[in-house]
């Protein structure tokens, strides 16, 4: 190819394509199989967009929370999924990560680098408006799905109501209307039997 630039974007998205053999621990809705990571951001992006109006921020930017979303887990190429409640495998989780972003994001143009680089920070370091709410979807999404398949992840991982209660504390601060929604399916489900005590 004759232009770099257009070979280095060609590059990553040949690249990114690997999202797509990234195993989660969410089981699909219809409880057919486990979601990958790319299902998962395509979801996140879909509900970016309809459920915006109940951010905390009236103003945020929706594209930008769309690209957080979208880019948010491509460092699992390199790193891997890590479950939420797997304590051991989350303590060098963050060194993993920065270690994937490093390699990943260096095959786009510079520029182009830089600005996905700086949205995977900004969505992990969570203080803006667009990042918390971004990582509100990320901490409902599963736990819908969890709900819909009558807590079929928690049982299998042995997940109480304690564990899923502390994570969905950060939904609060994206979306008020979302971590309400997000308590009131975790006590239905407590009293439905999908999730122990």
């Amino acid at each position: 190819m004759e232009n770099d630039r257009l070979e280095k974007q060609i590059e990553f998205i040949t690249e990114i394509d690997k999202l797509k053999h990234i195993k989660r621990q969410t089981i699909l809705m219809d409880g057919s199989r486990k979601e990958n990571d790319a299902e998962h951001s395509w979801h996140l992006a879909v509900m970016a967009m309809l459920l915006s109006e109940h951010a905390a921020d009236k103003n945020l930017d929706l594209f930008k929370v769309m690209k957080m979303v979208l880019i948010h887990d491509l460092v699992e190429i390199d790193a891997g999924d890590t479950y939420v409640y797997d304590e051991k495998a989350n303590e060098d989780k963050a060194e993993r990560e920065q270690k994937a972003a490093d390699r990943i994001f260096s095959i786009l143009p510079e520029d182009q680098a830089r600005e996905i680089r700086a949205l995977w920070e900004e969505f992990e370091e969570r203080t803006t408006a667009e990042a918390r709410f971004a990582a509100a979807l990320d901490r409902f999404q599963p736990l819908l799905h969890n709900y819909k398949t009558k807590g079929r992840s928690w049982k299998e991982h042995g997940v109480t109501k304690d564990q899923v209660m502390k994570r969905k504390e950060s939904i609060k601060s994206g979306s008020k209307i979302l971590g309400e929604c997000a308590e009131r399916l975790i006590n239905e489900s407590v009293e439905k039997g999908y999730l122990k005590e």
